[in-house]
């Protein structure tokens, strides 16, 4: 079991110290240094670097006050991890949901978090970012359709 940091710089007091999680897996840890996104307390951050310093995994983030929450998104309960498909969609701020995996362990996360490609139910789906949602105890990868050259998938634009 390991410690894990959130950082955010501060211009007046450096690298403020956000939340602490002690006793941690590496293996979460792993999974959320894959994460381009962190979402707590209704705050949306962007991750800007990760580290492994003496005795401690740090994330470093940012305030992304341009990104919106699903505020009207079902929090997730029952067993497993819970990993969200979502399809991106440029220049919106509604991102559908495609499908809700529930994954048996955090290596089962990181695999999905790190592959730059998805498919599910015959469509292929490009990453366009992942991330953490505590406040709704989910991991959400966003992905656009990969459509074949001169065609449309049906339901995906």
């Amino acid at each position: 079991m390991a410690r894990l940091e959130y950082h955010r710089l501060d211009d007046a007091k450096g690298y403020e110290l956000l939340y602490y999680y002690e006793n941690i897996t590496r293996e979460e840890i792993a999974a959320r240094f894959a994460c381009d996104y962190f979402i707590k307390e209704k705050v949306v951050y962007e991750k800007t670097s990760c580290a492994i310093e003496a005795s401690v995994y740090v994330v470093y983030v940012q305030e992304d006050n341009e990104a919106a929450i699903f505020e009207n998104a079902v929090v997730s309960d029952g067993d497993g991890i819970k990993l969200e498909l979502r399809h991106f969609k440029e220049n919106s701020t509604e991102y559908p949901l495609v499908h809700l995996f529930q994954l048996p362990c955090n290596e089962e996360v990181l695999l999905y978090l790190l592959s730059d490609y998805l498919l599910w139910m015959g469509q292929e789906w490009r990453k366009t970012s992942v991330e953490i949602d505590e406040d709704r105890k989910v991991y959400v990868y966003y992905g656009e359709p990969v459509l074949e050259e001169g065609k449309r998938i049906d339901g995906y634009e």
